[in-house]
């Protein structure tokens, strides 16, 4: 696992991603590493809400990408940005979840979770 952390703790759970493009409703403009996209489940019966829970891109060898431009897909570390949160999430993130990076009411991206990493050895105080 890498050794970067958000908050001072380690990545949630890691997602693959694949933006949406301008004509598919996406963003119009590239965007940066270390966007602060928000999460929203796909699925209804978990929650209708947006969640701060943030996405690092990561390189294809899974360490900490360092390029400014986020590529059109490929995979990133999530992390809830607040730990009260967290217990919430334990009962819903698995593998093959589905969700969407968002900007407000927007989606510009889908995701799966591909892996738990640090979901519930992270506190939830």
């Amino acid at each position: 696992m890498d050794s970067y952390s958000k908050n001072g703790l380690p990545p949630d759970f890691r997602v693959s991603y694949a933006l949406y493009s301008a004509e598919e409703g996406g963003r119009k403009t590239p965007a940066n590493q270390h966007i602060r996209w928000d999460f929203r489940y796909d699925h209804k019966g978990i929650s209708t809400g947006t969640f701060m829970i943030w996405p690092e891109i990561l390189q294809p060898n899974g360490q900490l990408m360092t390029e400014p431009f986020v590529p059109t897909y490929g995979l990133a570390d999530m992390f809830i940005v607040f730990p009260t949160s967290r217990a919430l999430h334990q009962q819903h993130i698995r593998v093959g979840l589905r969700g969407y990076f968002v900007e407000g009411p927007k989606r510009v991206a889908v995701c799966e979770v591909v892996a738990i990493l640090n979901l519930h050895s992270n506190p939830v105080q």
